[in-house]
Parts: structure tokens; C-alpha cells; sequence
């Protein structure tokens, strides 16, 4: 079947009763390439959309972003908005050229780079959103496949966008399935922004007990009465502090309290990467393996799944073996900090330094503690290649450890915070499931609306 054949056979899936347009018909305007300013117009001027955000966010929303000065010819030619469709127009990576986004909403006035498309779509004859969906489909992204040239690095041209046939369902219908798919992923965003509200919570309980040891100020300087109450802490809890500080090795600590190094919260261990040109360690693998990457991906600090599993002989070639539920691990290499907590047993590779605390030693503490330390680990880290901290170095970055008992409340108040970010990620993997499920069903129409909507109650 030559490459044109197989093009049509799977838009024929894609919903096979249905009309085929060029995608360019169904846009108010033509797909632009993006604006290149040179470096002396940037910092200033309004938000511009680079590929850093278009992979990170694939339905963009209102977040932090680079600036860049528009004249305002520019802005009349290379603005955003609600709606428009955003594709890489090059990537290193070959799967990445023709990487589609879409603009749900905007702060503020935002522009995009050299290395993307926009394209634009007319409400009056298709939906944005289910557009998106389509191009994020096994159909759309086997549309894009046809149009993807690999020269120094992979890409696609507007004109050839431009000219791809799209299967168009009714107005009405497309608006059902963007909504159906639409209701899933707002869900999925609910969920990862409650859960950055979460992890800054337990970020700035963790800061004020002990980085900036509040409690203990607020009682030195007058600001705290028996039975009084301060943000982040309860008025029961402050007979755990000391009224005073004392000389350490680290400056000012409270009374009472000890500096230790991590090593004696901790067994601080690392990991390994079985031979992987031998299938024994590899094929059919049933334990999960942490590599960097997977913390890369993460958006909240626990892990729920890898994406390689070894064999009980592949884990024979690990020394450290399988870390239980509860290890903290923190990348340690390229890049040093990337950090989570995992919520399975699992093995990990040499890029990692794992902390199994010891008995009495919360592990959201010392997850914490990693975090707010980031700054502190980097300064032991070494090599000409990359920088990398090594076990031996970590072992003996000092800490300001609290009593047990400040430790014990303090695990208390922020395992509710972890628990509900941990139990918000899980519900979020079931809707993706199921999201990806629906996906190409409804965008082949082999299933249909009211069929979706019974799937998820809706």
C-alpha cells in the first residue's frame, strides 16, 4: 500500500461518513509561522509562547512566560488567541515536529516563536477544541506523520498543514465530543492545580517550623501567648518549640535541637542499570526501574508507575534492590533535584540518591528538607561533563533536626496535604485512561456521543 493509500484508508477510520476538507478551509486565515526578534527585544513587552510551554502545556492556559517587544504592526499580525492551534514546526526529536496545543485562555496579551504555527480555526464551521483532540488522535497524529520531513531536525510547513484533509463531523457533534474530552482533561488540570497548592502548603509549613524556625521567634519577640494560634501552627503545638536560640555549626538553631548529617535520618543508597543488550534483565520485566526521566514528567512530588520494568535477574544486578514504598528519591545527575516520593516498590538507576529514613525520621521531612536544601546539595556536587553529587559527599550535608516529637506533628499536618496531592494523581491516571479510550473511538465515530457520555455518567 503505497504512503497515500495508507492515508486515506485511515481517515476512512476516522469517522468514515464523514466529510474531508483541507484543513486550511476550515481556518479564518492562513497558518503563520511565529516571530524571531533579536535578544535585544526580549525581557520586555508582552508573553510569548516558546516550545517549552507548548510541550509543557498542551492546552495552554494562563502561566508564567518570556517577554518579548512587539511594534504594533507585529502585534496586529503575530498576537493570540482563544482557540488558535499551535503547532511545533520543528523538533530534535522526529515525534515532535507537528506537536499540537491549543490556546484555552489568556491573562494578558501573548504572542508565539519562530518555531511554531498557528493556525486559526472559523468557529462557524469546526471546534477548536475538537480539533485539538483530533490532532492529538492515532488519526491526527498519522495525518502529521505524512507531512513530517527529517532534514538536520524533523519539521513541517505551514503549506502542508495547510493542505492536510480532515474528516469533519456535524457542528453539533464536534462540540459533544470537545466536550466530553474537554470535561475529562479540565478535571486532570483541577487536580494538578490543586495539588501545586498542595505541595506549596507543605512547602511553607515545612519552611516556617524549620528553615525560618517561626515558632520559636514568635515566642522570643513577644508575638505568641499560651492559647494563641499562628498561620501554620496550632496554639496546642507551640509547647513542641523552645523559647530561644542557640550557637551551631550552622548558625542559629533552637534549643534542644541537634545538627546531624543526613546520613543519620537517612540509608542513603543508590542504584545501577542492568546490561541492557541482554533480554534476560529486560523482557517481560515485573519490577518497576526510576530513571530521572520519570521524575521528569512528574508534576507533584510522588511515584505511581515507570516507564521500564526489569526481571528478577535484572534485579539481581542491583545491589540496592527494591526500595520500598516511602524511599525519597532525588535525581542526582543531570539534572541534581528533581525529587518524589515513591508509592511503590521499585529499583532505581545510578542517577539517583535514595533516602530510606530511619526509624522516627518522616520521610515527607526529609523530601522537604531536599527541597528547601536544593541550593546546599548542589554546592557538594562535582564532574566536568555534568555536575553530580555522589553518596559519600550527600551523607554529610548537615541538617537541623528536630526533637522526635516536632517531627511526629509535623508528619502529622503535611501526610494530609501528601495524601490528598497522592490521591488526586491517581484519580487523574483513571481519567486519562479513560480519556485515551474515548479518544479515537469518538474521533473514528465508532462510538458515539450518548454511548461516551453513559462511559463516564455524564
Amino acid at each position: 500500500m503505497s504512503a497515500g493509500q495508507n492515508k486515506n484508508a485511515k481517515l476512512e477510520e476516522a469517522g468514515g461518513e464523514w466529510e474531508l476538507q483541507p484543513f486550511g478551509q476550515i481556518l479564518k486565515e492562513p497558518v503563520r509561522n511565529g516571530i524571531y526578534k533579536p535578544k535585544e527585544f526580549h525581557g520586555r513587552g508582552v508573553k510569548i509562547v516558546n516550545m517549552g510551554e507548548l510541550f509543557a502545556y498542551p492546552r495552554l492556559h494562563s502561566v508564567p512566560m518570556k517577554r518579548v517587544f512587539l511594534s504594533d504592526s507585529e502585534k496586529k499580525r503575530f498576537m493570540l488567541s482563544t482557540g488558535d492551534l499551535l503547532f511545533a514546526r520543528r523538533s530534535l526529536v522526529a515525534e515532535g515536529a507537528g506537536k499540537c496545543s491549543i490556546v484555552l485562555e489568556l491573562d494578558e496579551p501573548a504572542t508565539y516563536e519562530s518555531s511554531i504555527i498557528r493556525a486559526r480555526p472559523d468557529n462557524n464551521k469546526i471546534e477548536s477544541l475538537f480539533l485539538y483532540y483530533f490532532f492529538n488522535s492515532v488519526f491526527g497524529l498519522h495525518c502529521l506523520d505524512t507531512i513530517r520531513r527529517q532534514v538536520a531536525v524533523a519539521g513541517i510547513t505551514g503549506n502542508d498543514l495547510a493542505r492536510l484533509e480532515i474528516p469533519i463531523p456535524p457542528l453539533e457533534e464536534q462540540r459533544a465530543i470537545a466536550h466530553i474530552l474537554g470535561t475529562l482533561d479540565d478535571k486532570i488540570e483541577l487536580n494538578r492545580r490543586t495539588n501545586e497548592t498542595l505541595e506549596a502548603m507543605a512547602q511553607a509549613l515545612f519552611k516556617f517550623w524549620f528553615v525560618d524556625f517561626g515558632p520559636v521567634r514568635a515566642k522570643m519577640e513577644g508575638r505568641w501567648r499560651r492559647g494563641q494560634s499562628l498561620p501554620g501552627l496550632p496554639a496546642h503545638l507551640f509547647d513542641l518549640f523552645p523559647d530561644q536560640l542557640v550557637d551551631s555549626e550552622l548558625g542559629e538553631i533552637p534549643e534542644g535541637w541537634e545538627v546531624k548529617a543526613i546520613g543519620e535520618l537517612a540509608e542513603i543508597v543508590g542504584g545501577s542499570t542492568p546490561d541492557t543488550t541482554k533480554n534476560i534483565y529486560w523482557e517481560d520485566g515485573i519490577h518497576f526501574w526510576v530513571t530521572p526521566k520519570d521524575l521528569s514528567n512528574l508534576n507533584a512530588p510522588a511515584l505511581l508507575s515507570t516507564k521500564h520494568r526489569i526481571t528478577n535477574s535484572g534485579l539481581s544486578q542491583i545491589s540496592s534492590g527494591l526500595l520500598p514504598p516511602g524511599t525519597v528519591l532525588l535525581s542526582s545527575r543531570a539534572p541534581i533535584g528533581y525529587l518524589a516520593v515513591t508509592e511503590i516498590f521499585a529499583a532505581i538507576n545510578q542517577g539517583f540518591i535514595a533516602m530510606k529514613p530511619k526509624p522516627g525520621i518522616s520521610n515527607l521531612f526529609l523530601l522537604l528538607w531536599a527541597h528547601s536544601a536544593h541550593d546546599k546539595i548542589v554546592s557538594r556536587a562535582n564532574g566536568s561533563t555534568f555536575l553530580e553529587i555522589n553518596k559519600t559527599n550527600f551523607r554529610t550535608i548537615p541538617v537541623e533536626a528536630p526533637p522526635e516529637s516536632a517531627m511526629f506533628k509535623f508528619d502529622q499536618l503535611s501526610r494530609s496535604l501528601y495524601e490528598q496531592i497522592v490521591q488526586n494523581l491517581y484519580e487523574s491516571h483513571a481519567l486519562a485512561t479513560i480519556r485515551d479510550t474515548l479518544l479515537p473511538k469518538l474521533i473514528s465515530g465508532k462510538l458515539r456521543v450518548k454511548d461516551a457520555e453513559k462511559i463516564i455518567g455524564g
